[in-house]
């Protein structure tokens, strides 16, 4: 509980049996969390051992994505706010309350990597990612007409149950793209939010998305286009709900 305030922390996992029991019992001892969903998302042997071994609520998503699995915790998930997270090392169950001091003002709360002191030694934020997230960022922040941003890719996030509520019939994206897809419809829908520094570590074990640097270049050019698409078919649509009316 926080402030009365019932808190569920969501994790989505596929390859991190051996760091996700510790990211649970992380996250549990803030002493915040009441509940901790754990989706298996087609997950190597041995996880749900692992996170048999902690008070979590374990449940599976079938269709293999990041974005599936997410929207599957999101409904599972009962508390007032509730919190997305990854269980492979790079966040710390600490940074929980930074982003629960500003739910009380926003009905979002954006974690963001980008920040040079909060970025420990072997975290995956070399010079070149770190200038794409926060271009890609500005983009949205320029599109769209919104408040500061500097990281589009961070699944570190907040959402009072009220958001959720707004945002829910308005997901679409299964793939890792999804959590982009949550900044852009917050943002579209005038949704009050705002963006805090988490810590950011280095990964246990090896990314399928960002590991090498051909696969960071083509995810950061997708998440672009991602971004200038979505841009246009809002224009779309609202102009031909005007001419509706």
């Amino acid at each position: 509980m926080y402030n009365g305030k019932k808190v569920s922390v969501v994790f989505a996992t596929y390859r991190e049996k051996m760091s996700i029991r510790a990211a649970i019992d992380d996250f549990l001892a803030t002493g915040f969390v009441d509940e901790v969903i754990v989706v298996n998302n087609n997950a190597e042997p041995g996880t749900d051992e692992e996170v048999k071994k902690t008070p979590a609520k374990l449940i599976y998503e079938k269709r293999q994505g990041y974005g599936y699995t997410y929207q599957t915790g999101i409904k599972e998930a009962t508390g007032d706010y509730i919190v997305l997270s990854e269980p492979d090392g790079t966040f710390i169950g600490s940074d929980l309350e930074r982003l629960l001091v500003y739910a009380k003002d926003f009905q979002v709360v954006f974690g963001t990597r980008t920040n040079q002191s909060s970025i420990l030694d072997g975290a995956a934020m070399g010079l070149m990612r770190k200038l794409a997230d926060v271009f890609e960022a500005k983009v949205i922040e320029v599109l769209f007409s919104t408040n500061s941003l500097t990281d589009v890719g961070c699944t570190y996030k907040l959402f009072r149950r009220e958001a959720i509520e707004k945002i829910e019939p308005l997901w679409r994206e299964g793939s890792p793209l999804f959590a982009t897809e949550l900044i852009l419809i917050t943002a579209s829908e005038r949704i009050p939010f705002i963006e805090v520094p988490i810590t950011f570590r280095e990964r246990v074990g090896e990314s399928t998305l960002t590991a090498r640097f051909s696969q960071l270049a083509a995810w950061g050019i997708r998440i672009l286009w991602f971004i200038i698409l979505y841009r246009i078919r809002l224009k779309k649509s609202r102009n031909r709900d005007r001419k509706k009316d």
